[in-house]
């Protein structure tokens, strides 16, 4: 089972850094194979280059290989960041058929919901499976000490225990799914 944890945001000073490195020693925690992928790695100068094409040959080879995908992103604006909506489209048909759970950050106090809320719409045409269970950090300035570390762990803990089952258990049925569609060689 690999499933890969993507940090939406390339501002500097970005809060949501902590969030990710948390999220991410969760999942490893928790017995999945996973990365940290950083969207500061797939920023494009414009969107018909052949940086493009570069980056999204890198970024499609982890999503094939993927099992599922988590995003922790900030809230900007009532959605999420620029650069992770380049990141994200540009590939198309390695995210079917795979969930997708989503974690907000916000300096308020919705800890990024209406950006989960778009993320999840956009999920959806991109033929992914959002999970229902989300993991918000509202305050994040405040939920972190000095070395980055969470504050509330034992809250927070139980909060990604029940978002990964709910995760894993979707990766472990739809990759089931799609193995046994490739099997009967019937297309997506």
């Amino acid at each position: 089972m690999f499933i890969p944890v993507v940090l939406g945001t390339a501002r500097e000073g970005r809060q949501s850094e902590k969030a990710a490195k948390f999220v991410y020693q969760e999942v490893k925690r928790f017995g999945v194979e996973t990365d940290l992928v950083d969207v500061r790695n797939y920023l494009l100068l414009a969107t018909d280059n052949t940086e493009r094409s570069v980056m999204a040959k890198k970024w499609s080879e982890i999503m094939s290989r993927s099992d599922g995908l988590i995003i922790i992103s900030p809230e900007y604006n009532h959605g999420y960041p620029g650069e992770l909506k380049q990141m994200i489209d540009l590939i198309y048909p390695e995210y079917a058929r795979k969930p997708l759970g989503i974690c907000g950050v916000s300096s308020g106090l919705l800890g990024g919901g209406r950006m989960i809320e778009q993320l999840r719409l956009v999920s959806i045409e991109l033929r992914m499976v959002p999970i229902r269970e989300a993991i918000y950090f509202p305050q994040v300035a405040d939920l972190f000490d000095e070395q980055g570390k969470i504050k509330d762990y034992g809250y927070y803990s139980k909060r990604i225990k029940t978002f990964l089952e709910e995760l894993v258990w979707y990766a472990r049925a739809l990759k089931e799914a799609r193995e046994r569609r490739i099997l009967n060689r019937r297309p997506l």
